[in-house]
């Protein structure tokens, strides 16, 4: 009896529903669902009064879905090829796109993730989170670099286009910037926003380029770098110009445009994108 008296008290204490002991972890999905959503980076595009356009940059056997952006200006300007980060070609980065044509550039984002979905699609189709993060991971170099080559030269001959072609990447994107600086001679300037460079010497004596460096000071996985990337590019007589933004996070160009960043290094993240904002559009003036 004693034993059955133990099982009934615990059979019957009243006991939390499963609905309350998910709210939490509904809240912070749905939380992180919406920040991967980029809602406000979609409504500036959509509000945008540039003209706004999906391309296809064939070579070989493959077709890069691009995003084009044009300026409102009268004479001819310089192109600006924008890489996208880990997330694929997310709104933000059609948004970022919309913003350098709002500066005076013609710029086209590439997604390099175009034909990897598993019906054939792109970005769109694999969404985001570890997905898209594991497709990214596994893409061949190669492929990287003939799909950067091709849009470069689409960019570059476009009627609008001053012949002048400059690339941008974040993340993952500022990473494979660096890396096009290696293996295109005919880009005028890279812009790495927070990405890793090559380690290789010979990779690095191939740069033709001035290559510019922005980086968050609360990034200690890239900062980690910066000392190698730095006493390479040195030895080889290249230009490499690197600013660390002091408080700033991985991400800061994204984060700090998000309506939704109030974390603690939000306003180190605003401070940080507006002055690369004014750095960039100081640089693209002089190209």
């Amino acid at each position: 009896m004693q034993t059955a008296a133990v099982w009934l008290s615990i059979r019957f204490e009243p006991v939390i529903p499963v609905k309350q002991l998910l709210l939490p972890f509904l809240a912070a999905s749905f939380a992180t669902a919406s920040a991967l959503a980029q809602d406000w980076a979609r409504a500036r595009i959509e509000k945008s009064p540039r003209h706004l356009e999906w391309v296809k940059v064939t070579h070989d056997n493959r077709t890069v879905q691009s995003f084009v952006a044009y300026p409102e200006v009268k004479d001819k300007a310089t192109a600006v090829v924008v890489i996208h980060e880990i997330f694929g070609l997310s709104d933000w980065v059609r948004s970022v796109t919309d913003q350098f044509a709002a500066a005076g550039c013609i710029a086209i984002a590439p997604d390099l993730l175009s034909g990897m979905g598993p019906k054939g699609g792109g970005s769109d189709e694999l969404g985001v989170g570890d997905g898209v993060r594991r497709v990214i991971g596994d893409l061949p170099p190669a492929q990287i670099t003939a799909d950067l080559d091709a849009v470069i030269a689409y960019a570059a001959q476009l009627p609008a286009c001053n012949g002048k072609v400059v690339v941008v990447g974040f993340c993952w994107g500022g990473g494979e910037a660096f890396r096009c600086a290696t293996n295109n001679a005919g880009i005028r300037a890279a812009f790495v926003c927070y990405g890793t460079g090559p380690t290789a010497a010979g990779d690095v004596a191939r740069i033709h380029c001035p290559v510019y460096g922005f980086y968050g000071g609360d990034d200690a996985r890239v900062g980690a770098t910066l000392a190698q990337t730095t006493a390479l590019m040195k030895a080889a007589g290249k230009t490499y110009d690197p600013v660390v933004y002091k408080g700033a996070g991985h991400g800061f160009m994204r984060a700090g445009e998000d309506p939704t960043d109030t974390g603690a290094r939000a306003a180190a993240n605003k401070k940080a994108r507006a002055e690369v904002w004014q750095r960039w559009t100081e640089i693209l003036r002089k190209i």
